[in-house]
């Protein structure tokens, strides 16, 4: 009995002498933060007033947006019905009579919208690349967007920019598109198929004026590619019409050729081509972001971890060194 009576205290000594340890390591941990409360008050504040400093010299960025559906392709009934029966000849004449197999319109649409050659027309064409690259603030009394003078000069149309090659005083496509990626979201939502197009911009008009502007050449451009497609159908169509005299292969081109013609007259009368506008775009009231209070929270926690790691780092190397 007396043996395993000492067995059992050997066994709990090293357990209460873990515990006694933590609570000694414990001790220490609080003396030592205690003895550096200064010096975390004073990196914490410090971190504290440069998070607010920061958060008040960030301009507000507004976001507008806009709630599209994907219009009807009425026209793509009939070719639906010839997609089994002509499938072959038509893909020889560059048809494509909606078998299935090829990608969707909406997310080519929203694929072409983020390409590089349309974001690079899109800037050329609405001379949008002062607002992008060197608008700094928004004038609410005035309604006008204030310029960063180190990059622009508006008055002068002049870009004035510092730069080093090859890069050049006025931003390139290239610039302007990783900028605008930064600024333009196109998302469709997979359970509903409902696609929102968003911008953020200092401006809230221009956040609103580019949405519509987006929406409007994203259709011209989708309705371009399709007549132009249809078009070339159509030439050769025409073409294998004149070159051959079987009846049943001549009324199987006729078809095809209507079909094709059925495309043009849809997009022509058609403004809202692959998207159609349920939630227009509007001129927000209230910012986006930053997230001033949250700025300052982090800041402060983050002020507070870091003067609490050197206080802890102090007090141990200092215990070696003793």
């Amino acid at each position: 009995m007396e043996n395993n009576s000492n067995n059992l205290n050997q066994v709990n000594m090293p357990m209460q002498n873990n515990i006694a340890d933590d609570e000694i390591d414990l001790r220490e941990l609080f003396t030592a933060i205690w003895q550096g409360k200064w010096i975390i008050v004073a990196i914490t504040t410090l971190f504290a007033v440069a998070s607010v400093i920061y958060a008040i010299n960030q301009p507000n960025i507004y976001q507008s947006e806009a709630l599209l559906a994907p219009a009807e392709q009425e026209q793509q009934g009939g070719l639906g019905a010839l997609a089994g029966q002509f499938g072959g000849l038509a893909s020889l004449a560059g048809v494509n009579l909606g078998s299935g197999g090829g990608v969707d319109k909406t997310q080519m649409a929203l694929e072409v919208l983020k390409s590089r050659q349309f974001t690079s027309e899109f800037i050329q064409k609405h001379n949008i690349l002062p607002d992008l690259m060197a608008a700094k603030a928004w004038n609410r009394e005035t309604n006008t967007v204030i310029y960063d003078e180190e990059l622009y000069i508006a008055d002068q149309n002049k870009w004035i920019r510092e730069a080093e090659l090859p890069f050049k005083p006025e931003p390139s496509v290239q610039e302007a598109y990783k900028k605008i990626k930064k600024v333009v979201s196109a998302n469709i939502n997979k359970e509903t198929g409902m696609v929102t197009i968003a911008i953020e911009h200092v401006s809230p008009y221009v956040a609103q004026q580019w949405v519509n502007w987006l929406i409007q050449d994203i259709n011209a451009t989708m309705k371009q590619r399709d007549v132009l497609e249809a078009n070339k159908s159509t030439t050769f169509l025409t073409q294998q019409l004149e070159q051959t005299k079987i009846a049943d292969i001549r009324t199987v081109l006729y078809k095809l050729v209507e079909e094709q013609t059925k495309t043009i007259m849809f997009a022509n009368v058609r403004d809202e081509y692959v998207f159609k506008t349920i939630d227009p775009a509007i001129v927000p009231e209230q910012k986006f972001k930053p997230k001033r209070a949250l700025i300052c929270v982090l800041g402060v926690l983050l002020g507070g971890m870091f003067s609490v790691m050197i206080v802890l780092i102090r007090y141990f190397v200092s215990e070696d060194e003793a």
